[in-house]
């Protein structure tokens, strides 16, 4: 699975981060960073929650 951003979108609320931590980290500069290229599957559940309560909706998933 592989996360995509949207940077015109994020605004860095960092609400991803704080469900999945392994795979997000906002940055002292307010941007986003994908922490894993592939992002294994036992992430899955948590990725789909962070992509579902994005509030700019700035994030989506591909298998």
């Amino acid at each position: 699975m592989k996360i995509i951003v949207d940077t015109d979108l994020c605004e860095a609320n960092a609400v991803c981060m704080g469900i999945c931590p392994e795979v997000f980290r906002v940055e002292e500069d307010d941007t986003l960073t994908i922490l894993l290229q592939e992002v294994p599957e036992n992430l899955r559940s948590q990725i789909e929650q962070a992509v579902r309560l994005c509030p700019r909706q700035a994030l989506r998933s591909e298998n």
